[in-house]
């Protein structure tokens, strides 16, 4: 398999993780985790992360990536050393994708952009930004397939959000 497919792969359970809070507000057992991560703070006269960013979307997108790295990473060419380091690695890159996406969400509130409204750029990477860096201490990449990973997950966020609107998940397309 080549190395880019493989990196792909690698951060594969990172993009799943970004959209896993969008599926569980429709859980019914889930509902006492959908408080705000930021408890209603506010700085500068604003929310520091909104309404949408929850603690059921931050742990329910946490593990179902390191479950997804459960059963993909033993398929794919990256060795995480143990099953036990593969899930953490799944993990790690599914929180760092989500917190990735809470920073932009900070700024976003900091520059008034309404919640659910795109910020071109930002919110095609905070994600895979965030993923890339919770990714380091466990594996290292050479500088193309970051270049790569990052370009083409830029791509599928189009793509994926636009699946999400025509199936009713998202109210925008973008």
């Amino acid at each position: 398999m080549s190395t880019y497919i493989s990196a792909l792969l690698l951060f594969l359970p990172a993009g799943i993780a970004n959209a896993v809070p969008v599926l569980v507000k429709k859980v019914p057992g889930l509902s006492k985790l959908k408080a705000p991560i930021d408890g209603g703070i506010s700085f500068r006269g604003k929310r520091l992360l909104g309404a949408n960013k929850t603690w059921r979307g931050l742990i329910s997108g946490t593990l179902v990536s390191g479950f997804i790295a459960w059963i993909l990473y033993p398929m794919i060419s990256i060795d995480t050393g143990s099953t036990l380091n593969g899930i953490a690695l799944g993990c790690a890159i599914g929180f760092g994708a989500l917190l990735g996406d809470a920073v932009e969400s900070f700024f976003k509130r900091q520059k008034e952009i309404p919640s659910g409204s795109s910020w071109l750029l930002f919110d095609q990477l905070d994600y895979v930004m965030g993923a890339l860096l919770f990714s380091l201490p466990f594996v290292r990449l050479a500088g193309i397939d970051y270049l790569l990973v990052i370009l083409t997950y830029f791509v599928l966020h189009f793509i994926v959000s636009y699946v999400g609107y025509l199936l009713g998940l998202k109210d925008k397309p973008i």
